[in-house]
Order: structure tokens, then sequence, then C-alpha cells
């Protein structure tokens, strides 16, 4: 019997519309209830704040509306400051869950007493869903392997808030690279749940699918904030490229 810890989904929102439905519906039908959602909107100029009325009334439903554009980094460590359970999942709001992917998640992670974990994802390109792809991802990670591979979606991560202690996501292209090797630098193990997934969709306006501007963000951030050198930075952007390239092909 899973033990019913309290789970902090943080769900920043820019322009995300047209999925939002989608993303809070496949939480909020998830088998494992105890949960509360903070959704954070990046002063979005469509009609995301319309969408977002409609669960305004929701108990377990948090949502802030900024002021001003301040990009990911700033709503993802917002919501992280204003939630306070033992459990932190992470959710982008133009992907979404199955049903049971919590349940499955937790499940793992409390009888094997993990601190950090993620799944697979089954990646689509726009709204193709006919079309979607499972990744087979390593058994876990840790930081020389993240390094080379890098494949982690941060909608599928789940991890104690505990390990976070002064690590923030800070605010560079690929925040969500940064945060995941800050946390593996330090010794983290994560490790990968088998038999449940995330919807991981790709779009125009997603920062991976331009892969040379996705590369070079990866370098800087490798250089300037992994303190990697010349050769090491290089074997890891050719790695994550080649990974990359097996994975989604040229599209």
């Amino acid at each position: 019997m899973v033990k019913q810890q309290a789970i902090d989904i943080i769900i920043p929102n820019y322009n995300k519309a047209k999925y939002l439905n989608h993303c809070l519906s496949s939480i909020i039908s998830q088998t494992y209830k105890n949960w509360k959602i903070y959704l954070i909107d990046d002063n979005s100029i469509d009609n995301s704040k319309e969408i977002l009325s409609k669960y305004q009334n929701f108990d377990n439903i948090n949502i802030f509306i900024l002021d001003e554009n301040k990009g990911p980094a700033y709503c993802r460590n917002f919501g992280i400051k204003n939630s306070n359970s033992e459990l932190i999942a992470f959710m982008d709001s133009d992907d979404f869950w199955p049903n049971d992917k919590l349940e499955k998640q937790i499940n793992v992670m409390q009888k094997n007493n993990y601190n950090f974990t993620y799944t697979d994802f089954c990646f689509f390109f726009n709204d193709d869903l006919d079309k979607k792809r499972m990744t087979n991802l390593p058994l876990s990670y840790d930081y020389t392997s993240f390094l080379k591979h890098s494949s982690m979606s941060t909608s599928s991560i789940l991890i104690k808030r505990d390990i976070l202690d002064s690590i923030v996501f800070k605010n560079v292209n690929h925040e969500d690279y940064l945060f995941k090797c800050d946390l593996l630098r330090r010794g983290v193990l994560a490790q990968k749940v088998e038999g449940t997934y995330v919807f991981y969709r790709i779009n125009k306006e997603n920062r991976s699918s331009n892969k040379i501007k996705n590369l070079l963000s990866l370098w800087t951030i490798n250089k300037t904030k992994n303190n990697l050198n010349f050769l090491a930075n290089l074997k890891s952007i050719f790695f994550i490229g080649l990974n990359s390239l097996k994975k989604y092909g040229w599209k």
C-alpha cells in the first residue's frame, strides 16, 4: 500500500493556453490523489488567464499570475518557494501524464527509498499523437553519464525536497539541464521508474526543436557553470548531439 505522501507539482506557463486543459486534466485524473498544483503564469499574452480562471476554485490548485514576464527559472523557483510538501514534481504546461504516472512512480520511490526519480517519455511532434515514439532511457544517471546523454524530461521527475538544499533554477537557456547537473554533481543518483512515462510535446516553439542553438546553449552552460575544460565539453556535446539525433532524427 502506497503511503499517501503529499506531492507539490510545479508548472510554469507562458502562452500555452491551447494545451492547459489537457495538462491539468491529466493531473486531476491521477489515481494518486494527494497532490497540489502550483501553476505560475508568466504574464501570458494569449488566453491562458481565461483558461486558468476555470480552475481558481479547486482547493488543490494554486494559480499565480505574474505582472511581468520572468522566465521559466523564476517561475519554477517561485513554485518551489511557495510550496511545502516533502516531494516535488515538475510539469511543462504543454505536456501531460497517463493517469497512473504518480502512483507508479511514488510506489517505486518509497519501496526503494529513492530521492530522485524520472521516467521514460513518449514524444510526438506538434499535435501528431499518431506518430508518437517512446524513449528507452538508461536505468540511472550520475553526473558523468548525464553529461553524455542529458535525456530526462523535466515533466517526468519526482524528487525529495530535502535534496535541493540551496540548489535553484538559474536564469540561463536550458535552466532545467543545469538544475539536473547541479543535483547530480552533488553525488545524488537519479533512478528511472519503469512502467510509466510522460507525454512530451515537441513543437516549433520548443527550445529543443532548434538543434544547433540547443547545443550551443549546452556548450555555454558546460563551460561557464559546469566548469568543463574544452575536451570534456566537446565530448559532452558530441554525445548529447549523437543521442538526440538517434532519438529524434533530423526533424
